[in-house]
């Protein structure tokens, strides 16, 4: 089978590549870096910040990319693009789904305010809290963090800690005099995220010792604090991830 690419669709992919290459080397040289000091910072080659600055990111990992952006400080948007048109509505309606099991399970607990979408821009440090949800009898803030999916463990325990740290900043700005922070990352059930559970089990388990299933009585009486991580059913949002191939026609 031969390959065809179209020249014009090539040499855009190519335009791109030289500038994320072009990025990175500017910002190295304005933070008065070497390459060699870039390398040992992510953990990397010293090869490969050359390739990369060059644009050369064929074969490149993402993770790679990834250690090469937080050793520089930059911040690396990916977004994908599909000429469909309903990306945006596919990516959403499972995450929809997952943030309305959420909502509904505080319908049982008056006691708790929860907010959702909760954006915060603190110094440098920018984002969104899926879900902030106030306890004002014990003074205690909840951090709710709704994953569809596994991609990143590693990215997704930063994000969380991260959204910890501010959390109490981010309630007193809403008149929230919060005094305790806890945290519970809500997975929408599904059999590929249970096998990526199990494949991170004990670092997740150490980052989240809390089991999912303790957060209905931790609700219902918030003593202390809680870290924890658990499934949720969610409605199937989105068509299954494994397509068939089609029947072939009887003889």
């Amino acid at each position: 089978m031969k390959l065809l690419v179209r020249p014009s669709i090539y040499g855009r992919e190519m335009d791109r590549d030289q500038r994320l290459g072009m990025a990175f080397r500017r910002v190295r040289l304005r933070r008065k870096l070497r390459q060699v000091d870039v390398a040992r910072a992510a953990g990397v080659s010293r090869s490969v910040i050359s390739l990369l600055e060059r644009g050369h990111v064929e074969g490149m990992s993402l993770g790679t990319i990834r250690k090469v952006c937080a050793a520089l400080d930059i911040r690396l948007d990916l977004v994908a693009r599909w000429r469909g048109g309903d990306l945006d509505r596919l990516l959403n309606a499972r995450h929809s789904a997952l943030h309305e099991a959420v909502a509904r399970l505080f319908e049982g607990f008056p006691s708790w305010t929860a907010v959702p979408e909760v954006s915060f821009a603190i110094y440098h440090e920018r984002g969104v809290i899926d879900i902030l949800a106030w306890h004002a009898a014990s003074r205690t803030i909840l951090v709710i963090e709704l994953k569809t999916e596994f991609v990143d463990v590693q990215e997704m325990t930063g994000s969380v800690d991260r959204k910890e740290r501010l959390a109490r900043r981010i309630a007193r700005e809403r008149g929230w005099p919060a005094e305790r922070v806890a945290v519970w990352v809500a997975v929408a059930d599904s059999r590929t995220n249970r096998r990526h559970l199990a494949a991170h089990r004990t670092m997740l388990r150490n980052a989240f010792p809390t089991d999912g299933r303790s957060i209905r009585s931790w609700l219902r009486r918030p003593t202390g604090t809680v870290r924890a991580l658990g499934f949720v059913g969610v409605a199937h949002a989105t068509p299954s991830r494994r397509v068939r191939a089609p029947r072939a026609a009887a003889a």
